[in-house]
C-alpha cells in the first residue's frame, strides 16, 4: 500500500475544523484515523479491513500524539493540514494499515471502504468522513 507518509508535527487543524477530546486506547500519532471504542470509550487506531466491525469505520483524525490513557484531541470534519503531499481534487481513504490514509487506488480487495476526504490542495484535506459499510 502506497500510504501518505505523515510529518505529525506538521498535522493542524484548520479554522473551520470540529474537533472534540478524548483519551487514548493506545498509543497514537498525529495524522492517523481513529474510532472510539465503544466499550471502553477511547480512541484507537481505524483499520479498513479489521475484524472488528467498529474499527473500520473512522469517526476522525488524531491531531495530536498520545499513548495509552493520554488526552487526545480528534479532529471530525472540516480543513486538516494532514502533514504529507497530497493530490489536489484527490479522494483520500482508511487504509489496510492501522492508522494509514491512501488513495482509492490503493483500497484492496475485502478492505472496506471508508473515504476521509477530499484534498483541497497538496497540503490541506477537507475532512467529511463517509462510510457506507461496503466492503470491495
Amino acid at each position: 500500500m502506497a500510504d501518505l507518509v505523515i510529518t505529525a508535527a506538521n498535522v493542524v487543524a484548520g479554522s473551520n475544523s470540529s474537533a472534540v477530546a478524548g483519551v487514548a486506547g493506545e498509543t497514537i500519532t498525529a495524522g492517523k484515523p481513529v474510532y472510539q471504542s465503544s466499550t471502553t470509550k477511547k480512541w484507537m487506531l481505524a483499520d479498513s479491513n479489521s475484524a472488528t466491525a467498529e474499527a473500520r469505520q473512522a469517526k476522525g483524525i488524531a491531531l495530536n500524539g498520545a499513548s495509552l490513557n493520554q488526552p487526545i484531541a480528534v479532529h471530525k470534519s472540516g480543513d486538516i493540514t494532514i502533514g504529507a503531499t497530497l493530490v489536489a481534487g484527490t479522494a483520500y481513504f482508511l487504509s489496510d494499515t492501522p492508522g494509514g490514509i491512501c488513495p482509492l487506488a490503493d483500497v484492496g480487495s475485502g478492505e472496506y471502504i471508508c473515504q476521509l476526504g477530499l484534498a483541497k490542495s497538496t497540503t490541506v484535506l477537507a475532512v467529511d468522513i463517509q462510510f457506507p459499510n461496503v466492503a470491495l
